[in-house]
């Protein structure tokens, strides 16, 4: 039994590596060995277009726009790219534009993208999630497999050749690139031989922006565009303690196919008779020759096998399995030496062998200290986060690692308090964080899992350690954005809503009142169609400064969304009245965007707790309805809310509501007032006036509706039919030998959208309606908005030969202004002036002023609200020529307006 006991010995350890599966461990060491014993060049055929950190720098925060990989796609297909796969995932839609510019991509590149499909396990332990591209896009493109299986030592060595996914093998993204069929063949061995270095990658942005170098990099290419940038997290360790990026990862074992190193294992029956070989050997030698000797023997067998396993390898895609051969020589190799070996010792050093391969793979940095906190272990992970290198930091202390904090009286962090507490922590294990310290100085935060065990040299304790600063960026730009608006930095609606919400509650405390001011621009769409967009956000700004400038500090300044702002304010300080006019007075004065200056008016509605609400959903709705009230009647004023405004705004979309319906149904008609020449009373015209036949409350006053209808979505449709209506009507008189000039008013809607000139010129055509019959009336309130443009367009108006009238001439602020600047035909004086002209000298002064400027300026005149001889002959007397009012007609329909003015032959108009 003692003579076979080496032997026995032997057996035991074969037996117990084969196992427990040792044996595979040391099989992949003695490969990765080989790999790094050899070192090969890859073909260059096979490019990474890689997503790295000068990309993200340019493009920004990673995902991106799909269009910009379209527009990726069309330069790898001008540069002659041969083929192009994604390493990236295109399972779930993104912003609908995007996916239809990368799909269109997809399309014209003809269909040789290869995008990828992949298991993602789900969190319950359930089964597997399967990844495809999404529909539109796998109809375009070949599909590709990109899993790879991490072994139970964290690396990746095996490639599939292909995956069953559903009910379809789909090959995987190296066999498809490398125009290989997938053939139910078994995984295959990357070769790692192949230096990742010797890969080309070129840089996502230097292709996207057209760089010449790098496309001339692409040329009859195989392409894998994919994430390289650390912070991406797309990486995998690989043997000999390197990391690779995925892309790069797609990349070898597509160099693998492409050079026929497509490795696999030789089957195991070389290996066992190798096994019996050595086994005879020792057998017959145990006995016979000295231990070192067969030392010797052992040492030359296992190095001559493993001499044969690399030059095999290196020529053939074979690679020998000599782990039991090499586990049969290290177990006589024991034997031998059964009393002078210390197997504890030497496990030991095994096991922190394996550990340092982990950590140094690890992509997070790994630290490990001895028991006095001096570092022992500091892997690449902690190098790409700190900048040191291990010489620079083996041997000194953890806290080097660490940021002097700024606050004085602030502890700096200690390891021994984390060591501590992972003593104390179930499990071994406590999670802290800290503020670190780069070896540029730069400080950041870290985080760190500490734990500690008991080592072969003492205790020792370890600390996994991630850069969190780009999380804690993120995590605070999400909270500043759910907090504030992006454009102006003022508190965003729900901002707002919390603090009113606190006002409330503290004004409730002390029985005060709380006031809400809801504040809209008067005119801001003007500026964003005029100026664009961009200089809309510098108004926005400026006006977000100066509320933030007048408002006390303890108020809370909003931006609602679009031109629409906020104040919440205690009211126990000044009056909310005064201080809404203080705003207002504010605005008085110019807003300042870099060469531009804008005249801002602001309309404001208030609400005032309690009373106008009592919390702060009702004090929002309650204001608003108030701003709504001031933008209606007093624009640049401010409206502070009570019950009537709701009931008055509900009246008022109930109206609305009403007036849609009669458009649709043909309600309104056209009334027609004579227009006569006073000197002799023959008629001379007409003024075209709307009115609303009501199937039950009859006619309704325009006074009534007209207010609603001009400041409605309806008023540009309503004015367009009155227009077109009383244009045919006056055509229908012409034909019949009547020549009755029809005036229009016009509406501001009319001249705030589309072109009213052309429309003019096109009814014109339509109807064949001689142009001097056609007569519009605009007022100063039209003539306000966009001077230049309005101007313009009345003046291609009256080179039409329509004739353009002022109405309502001297109600206004600037009226004489507008007669020099505006192409006018006329200008009819307001009746306001002429119902009490024979009794009201100033009256009497202001028409005969009036009549004497028109005269000298070539304008007609038209006196309105004439309802007695004597007014009409007082007129006469100054020098009016036309007039309207009672006296000579009422509005009338159109039929009756024929009995009485036409049918006669135009004679001299009487009073009724």
């Amino acid at each position: 039994m003692k003579r076979y006991r080496p032997h026995i010995l032997v057996v035991i350890a074969l037996a117990v590596v084969l196992s427990t599966g040792w044996h595979g461990a040391l099989r992949n060491a003695l490969t990765d060995l080989r790999f790094a014993w050899q070192s090969r060049s890859a073909t260059g055929n096979v490019v990474v277009v890689a997503i790295d950190a000068p990309s993200i720098d340019q493009i920004g925060v990673w995902p991106w726009p799909r269009r910009l990989h379209a527009d990726l796609l069309h330069r790898l297909e001008a540069a002659g790219a041969q083929d192009v796969a994604f390493d990236i995932d295109f399972s779930s839609p993104s912003d609908p534009a995007s996916d239809e510019a990368f799909l269109k991509a997809l399309r014209e590149v003809g269909g040789s993208t290869i995008l990828p499909s992949f298991k993602q396990p789900t969190p319950n332990g359930g089964a597997a999630h399967i990844n495809r591209p999404l529909k539109p896009f796998g109809n375009q493109s070949w599909p590709a497999v990109v899993n790879v299986a991490v072994e139970s030592d964290g690396l990746v060595r095996r490639y599939p050749v292909g995956e069953k996914l559903g009910d379809a093998q789909i090959p995987s993204m190296a066999v498809v690139l490398a125009g290989q069929d997938v053939n139910r063949r078994p995984a295959f061995l990357i070769d790692f031989s192949i230096r990742a270095a010797s890969i080309p990658i070129v840089s996502y942005a230097d292709v996207l922006r057209g760089s010449a170098a790098a496309l001339d990099r692409l040329r009859d290419k195989k392409v894998i565009v994919g994430a390289t940038a650390l912070e991406l997290g797309d990486r995998f360790s690989v043997p000999n303690g390197r990391i690779v990026a995925g892309p790069v990862l797609q990349a070898l074992a597509a160099e693998s196919v492409l050079q026929n190193r497509m490795l696999r294992w030789t089957s195991d029956a070389g290996m066992i008779a190798g096994l019996g070989v050595i086994c005879l050997l020792m057998m017959y030698s145990w006995r016979r020759v000295a231990p070192g000797v067969r030392v010797a023997i052992l040492v030359a067998a296992g190095a001559g096998i493993e001499l044969g396993a690399v030059l095999v390898q290196e020529h053939w895609p074979l690679v020998i399995d000599t782990s039991l051969f090499h586990i049969a020589i290290v177990a006589y190799l024991t034997a031998i030496a059964l009393d002078e070996i210390d197997f504890r010792s030497l496990l030991g050093r095994i096991a922190e062998s394996r550990f340092h391969r982990i950590a140094m793979s690890l992509g997070d940095g790994l630290v490990c200290t001895d028991e006095h906190h001096r570092i022992t272990v500091w892997n690449p992970g902690a190098s790409a986060i700190f900048g040191y290198m291990p010489t620079e930091m083996i041997g000194r202390p953890f806290e080097t690692l660490c940021a002097i904090p700024a606050e004085a009286g602030t502890k700096t962090f200690a390891i021994r308090d984390a060591a501590r507490q992972a003593l104390l922590v179930p499990g071994g294990a406590v999670v802290v964080e800290f503020e670190g310290r780069r070896k540029n100085g730069e400080t950041f935060p870290v985080e760190a899992s500490f734990s500690g065990w008991q080592g072969t040299e003492g205790f020792q304790y370890g600390a996994i350690l991630r850069d969190i600063s780009v999380r804690k960026r993120e995590a605070e730009r999400v909270r500043y954005l759910a907090e504030y608006d992006a454009l102006t930095g003022l508190a965003n609606r729900n901002t707002l809503h919390a603090g009113l919400s606190s006002l409330i509650a503290a004004a409730e405390r002390r029985s005060s009142e709380v006031a809400l001011l809801v504040l809209g621009l008067d005119g801001f769409q003007q500026i964003n169609d005029m100026l664009g967009h961009s200089a809309g956000d510098l108004v926005l700004r400026a006006v977000a400064e100066r509320l933030r400038v007048e408002s006390d500090s303890r108020a809370v300044v909003a931006r609602l969304g679009g031109d629409e702002f906020a104040i919440a304010l205690d009211c126990a300080g000044e009056p909310v009245a005064a201080f809404a006019e203080r705003i207002a007075r504010a605005f008085e004065t110019p807003l300042a965007t870099g060469t531009r200056q804008h005249r801002v008016r602001i309309s404001m509605g208030i609400a005032v707790y309690p009373d106008g609400g009592q919390n702060a959903d009702d004090l929002l709705g309650n204001g608003h309805l108030a701003l709504t009230k001031a933008k209606l009647t007093r624009r640049g004023g401010h409206v502070i809310f009570e019950s009537a405004i709701r009931q008055e705004l509900e009246s008022r979309l109930t109206l609305e509501s009403e007036l849609a319906l009669a458009a649709d149904r043909g309600e309104f008609e056209l009334f027609y007032q004579p227009q006569v020449r006073l000197i002799d009373g023959r008629l001379t015209g007409a003024e075209a006036l709307i009115r609303w036949r009501h199937p039950v409350r009859g006619y309704v006053s325009p006074g009534e509706f007209m207010p609603i209808v001009n400041t409605s979505a309806l008023s540009e449709r309503i004015a367009g039919w009155v227009m077109e209506t009383a244009a045919r009507q006056a055509r229908a008189w012409e034909l019949s030998g009547n020549a009755v000039r029809v005036a229009v008013n016009l509406s501001p809607s009319q001249l705030q959208s589309g072109d009213l000139a052309h429309s003019v010129a096109e009814l014109l055509g339509t109807t064949g309606l001689t142009p001097s019959l056609l007569e519009v009336e605009v007022t100063e309130d039209i003539l306000l908005h966009d001077e230049v443009r309005v101007l313009d367009m009345f003046k291609r108006i009256q080179q039409l030969g329509v004739r353009i009238l002022f109405d309502d001439f001297g109600t206004g602020y600037a009226s004489l202004s507008y007669l020099k600047k505006f192409p006018l035909d006329g200008l009819k004086i307001d009746r306001s002036f002429v119902l009490d002209l024979l009794t009201d000298s100033d009256d009497a002064a202001i028409v005969g002023s009036t009549i004497g400027l028109s005269k000298q300026l070539g304008l007609t005149i038209v006196a309105e609200g004439i309802e007695n001889r004597a007014t009409a002959d007082f007129l006469v007397s100054m020098g009016c020529e036309e007039g309207q009012g009672y006296f000579f007609g009422r509005p009338m329909p159109a039929e009756a307006f024929e009995k009485k003015f036409l049918t006669a032959g135009l004679e001299a108009v009487s009073a009724a």
